[in-house]
């Protein structure tokens, strides 16, 4: 519940949503109490034969004797006696002056208006009923208008709440480091930002909606009851203490389940992700019904959580309903106990000062009734409530993760790189005590141009990716011409890379925008040039309908892996980087296409500093000089002449491309 507090405080940013979806649940509280209020003349004129003029003459009548009665109590007082029914020295008869005093100024009061009270009163009993039924349905026409006022600044106040934490998990996920998502995984970033926070921003509906409206409409029958008889209303109230226990006890239990449901989402979302995106291999390695048992394991675990939910979600409702009904009973007892036997007391316990009438009693009732439909319906809240807790934790576990790789305080200025690059005895590690990377010593010349080789998961992608500081080392130093790339500033440093990976990654944009992303301000002519060198212009302008400013679809899909690696391969020529980082650029690319590309790459990476990671050989001629990695550990780094002589390493991977 801390964290959905949290969420309390970002919300209240927008007070004024809140502020006014709680106006408007007042105003159905009043009516709701107001509606049942109408209860007591309706069932008077059910049960009186007079009409309301005479009922309003007999009031005026009933008053002016018990004034005059109270008249003669003060004087037979003053007169040293007292009369039979009050003892002397009494509370009631000390009192006396002031009762005296207050139904005197109420009785004037009541003259005065009285012309107006008869002009209005109707003058049969038939046209009263139709004043109330009309009230009853004015009453019940503005309580409506003011719940659909307020179902929509609930949802307002929510969805601005959703949005602004929506905003800032995304803000947030993008700074993180490589290594959280290699630890965390896409689906469970996903989970978070999708379904833990809807459950949050239903959350804040229902605190806005119904936790404000129902509570009132309740507050509004209890204060009805107890202005009847509050003695009687404490009486039927016995059981509220059970109620609260249950509902406590059932609140943690609930917690716990959405907590336990909520992770299974996750892992329902990466299971879908896992199938699609490799949706080509499944079907070419005829493993559909392999995936599907595995989909239906993990749905069954989800299935699990959810049925748990259920029961608790069914049981709720029973135990409220139980306890409510139960106290309905205990107040029909005591209430019938009363006004059939015409007693004060049940159980030896004063209830009333005078036995109640019929219609009040009624009335007593339909409160009773009224407060039971705001706790049924706060039945739901609850379990929503619950839900939006569990939901908060695991949103602002994201929110509350460190940014690792940041600014430092004091950024150092670093210049367009012109000497090298050095590798201080670095290690790394996605997880504690896995090392990825162990003591890497390398120093690379500007200008050189180094192709890393070695077998898949040796650590070459992690190693050119602490470059641009997507992770830090957790020991040893990475230096851009002498100055450790921690203490610059991350758009100074990855300003001067250009980055072209096995995947590209391409947006649902236009081709022209694509090209262009990081580089926002070149213009045409320049990305036409930088699409020509990367021999993507002829494809884009004949084979695509709207050329430069056809949109290629998410992730780039309809484009073909080739024309995909050309678009990526012209963005980084486009930047201009000093450092040219080119993570497996070529594998998907034709033999002529790569013939050409090769062409480009010779002249384009002169005056930078080029990092090649391949499995191909004809990509290796590029390279100046090779470095041979296992284990996360550089094993021997040189020409492929000098790494044929003497890497047994080298030499066997060289071979086995070679017969391939």
């Amino acid at each position: 519940m801390k964290n959905f507090l949290r969420v309390l405080r970002v919300a209240l940013r927008h007070r004024w949503s809140f502020l006014g979806a709680l106006c408007c649940a007042l105003g159905v509280g009043l009516f709701w109490g107001a509606n049942i209020g109408t209860i007591y003349p309706l069932a008077e004129l059910a049960l009186s034969e007079r009409t309301p003029r005479e009922r309003w003459e007999g009031y005026l009548q009933q008053l002016e004797a018990d004034v005059a009665q109270a008249r003669a109590h003060l004087a037979a007082e003053s007169a040293g006696s007292s009369l039979p029914d009050l003892q002397p020295g009494s509370k009631h008869e000390q009192r006396l002056p002031e009762l005296l005093s207050q139904k005197e100024r109420f009785l004037l009061w009541l003259r005065k208006v009285d012309p107006w009270v008869r002009a209005l009163l109707p003058e049969d009993r038939f046209r009263m009923l139709m004043v109330l039924t009309m009230l009853l349905l004015v009453g019940t026409t503005v309580k409506c208008l003011l719940l659909v006022a307020q179902g929509v600044l609930s949802a307002r106040f929510a969805q601005l709440t959703a949005f602004e934490l929506r905003q800032r998990l995304f803000s947030h996920v993008l700074r993180l480091d490589l290594a959280t998502f290699h630890r965390e995984g896409l689906n469970q970033i996903m989970a978070r930002a999708t379904h833990d926070l809807a459950a949050v921003t239903n959350g804040l509906e229902c605190l806005s909606g119904k936790l404000a409206r129902e509570p009132l409409k309740m507050i509004a029958c209890l204060v009805g009851a107890a202005l009847i008889s509050w003695r009687l209303l404490l009486l039927t109230l016995l059981l509220t203490p059970i109620a609260g226990w249950s509902i406590r006890w059932l609140g943690r239990t609930l917690k716990r389940a959405h907590a336990r449901a909520m992770a299974n989402v996750a892992e329902l979302y990466g299971a879908w992700e896992a199938a699609l995106r490799g949706i080509a291999v499944v079907k070419a390695f005829t493993m559909e019904k392999q995936e599907e048992k595995r989909f239906h394991q993990t749905s069954k675990h989800y299935f699990r959580h959810a049925m748990r939910i259920a029961r608790y979600d069914a049981l709720l409702h029973p135990v409220i309903e139980i306890l409510g009904i139960t106290t309905i009973l205990l107040g029909i007892l005591a209430g019938g106990a009363i006004v059939l036997g015409g007693q004060s007391h049940v159980f030896g316990i004063r209830i009333t000062d005078r036995p109640l009438e019929l219609p009040a009693l009624l009335l007593f009732f339909g409160f009773l009734a009224g407060a039971a439909d705001p706790v049924r319906k706060l039945s739901d809240v609850f379990s929503l409530l619950q839900r939006a807790a569990a939901a908060s934790d695991r949103v602002f576990e994201i929110l509350d993760r460190p940014i690792e790789v940041r600014d430092p305080p004091s950024p150092r200025h670093l210049p367009r790189h012109s000497q090298n690059i050095c590798f201080d005895n670095v290690y790394f590690a996605y997880s504690p005590g896995q090392p990825v990377l162990k003591g890497i010593n390398l120093q690379i010349g500007f200008g050189e141009r180094l192709a890393i080789v070695g077998p898949s998961g040796c650590g070459k992608t992690t190693l050119v990716h602490l470059i641009p500081r997507f992770m830090d080392p957790v020991a040893g130093r990475l230096l851009i011409d002498g100055i450790d790339v921690r203490f610059v500033r991350l758009r100074d440093l990855r300003s001067q890379i250009g980055l072209v990976t096995q995947e590209p990654v391409l947006f649902d944009d236009t081709v022209f925008n694509n090209i262009r992303y990081g580089t926002p301000w070149a213009t045409a002519s320049q990305v036409e040039e930088a699409a020509r060198r990367a021999h993507a212009h002829d494809f884009i302008v004949h084979d695509l309908p709207c050329g430069y400013e056809t949109r290629i679809g998410p992730l780039g899909c309809r484009l073909s892996g080739g024309q995909r690696q050309r678009i990526a391969l012209a963005r980084a020529i486009l930047r201009d980087p000093a450092i040219l980082i080119l993570d497996e650029a070529t594998s998907q690319l034709d033999v002529e296409s790569e013939r050409l590309i090769h062409q480009v790459l010779q002249d384009f990476t002169k005056e930078r500093t080029t990092l090649i990671i391949t499995h191909r050989l004809s990509t290796l001629s590029l390279a100046d000089r090779i470095v041979v990695m296992e284990s996360g550990q550089i094993v021997d780094a040189g020409t492929h002449g000098e790494l044929m002589v003497r890497c047994p390493a080298y030499r066997g991977m060289w071979e086995i491309a070679a017969a391939a």
